[in-house]
């Protein structure tokens, strides 16, 4: 495929040529994947058939369920923050060169959510200065507005979310909890952030759970944390965590709040979505964090 222009117009061009793969390449769609991740995966699709030269349109194959599942790897990393081996991060990362995709949603590592590898002494001089800066006793947390600003929204998700689960028959076990919280927030032009971290580095945990293994995951939207998961490996995480995340949608209405938590061995306000049922709030610890002193006063993103 040619270089130096846009994705659309390079795809397009493409596919204008080849008017016998239109109907194939389309049948790859996955049934939940919105546009803009469909184009993005698409893309990477095409610029990579040429590596697999055994890949015949309309014919299943090793080769083809092989290219498949990198590039759904590869959107899966890009749109929702998974990761895997770093063999399978290292080939996509190459495949996808030249592939670029707008305003594509900014992940942490498990480093940066964990506060290590911060800058120290020797750093950017300035940078450092701003944050020990005497007199800078701002509180540290979402704005007192940012509740308010962030309800209509989440109205808006509460009603996409009922009728969802009115259509899969309620909410049970068997249901595929994150495909319909993502299908429901994506249907209200946002989009999820999956945040994943190894069990045993999650701070404050008791002293047997911090021995086991597995991953926890925890959702957010807009900045308000909806839900965490353990499970043995980042699918069974986020699958829990969703499931947590839709248990708030069961009430009769959703709310904003800000709540206390612990975030890295110290408590610190956060933005929570929270159903009106009357419960004892006690939240596992925040293992991601977008109120950082510095972002005050910006409001929501």
């Amino acid at each position: 495929m040619a270089e130096g222009r846009s994705g659309e117009d390079i795809v397009s061009e493409y596919l204008d040529q080849n008017p016998h793969l239109v109907e194939w390449v389309e049948s790859l769609r996955g049934g939940h994947e919105t546009n803009k991740q469909w184009h993005a995966r698409r893309e990477f699709f095409l610029r990579n058939m040429e590596t697999f030269p055994t890949v015949q349109p309309g014919f299943p194959s090793p080769s083809l369920d092989r290219l498949l599942s990198l590039s759904i790897c590869w959107a899966n990393h890009i749109f929702l923050g998974c990761r895997y081996p770093q063999p399978v991060m290292d080939r996509i990362k190459e495949m996808a060169e030249g592939v670029v995709v707008n305003d594509a949603p900014v992940r942490k590592t498990r480093d940066e959510i964990l506060g290590k590898g911060k800058r120290t002494a020797g750093g950017d001089d300035d940078s450092c200065a701003k944050r020990t800066k005497p007199g800078n006793p701002f509180k540290q947390g979402p704005p007192p507005q940012a509740p308010a600003e962030h309800q209509p929204f989440f109205n808006r998700l509460y009603k996409a979310v009922a009728w969802k689960l009115v259509s899969a028959g309620g909410f049970g076990p068997n249901l595929d909890h994150f495909e319909i919280l993502r299908a429901c927030t994506e249907s209200s032009k946002e989009s999820l952030s999956c945040v994943f971290v190894p069990l045993k580095d999650i701070p404050d945990l008791p002293a047997a759970r911090s021995q086991k293994e597995g991953q926890v995951c925890e959702l957010r939207c807009q900045t308000v944390y909806l839900g965490t998961g353990y499970g043995r490996d980042e699918a069974a995480a986020r699958a829990m965590a969703s499931k947590e995340a839709l248990k708030a949608f069961q009430g009769r209405k959703v709310m904003v709040k800000i709540c206390r938590r612990r975030f890295n061995g110290r408590d610190v306000e956060d933005l929570v979505l929270l159903d009106d049922q009357p419960r004892n709030p006690g939240f596992p610890p925040a293992i991601s964090y977008p109120f950082q002193p510095e972002q005050q006063g910006d409001g929501p993103s």
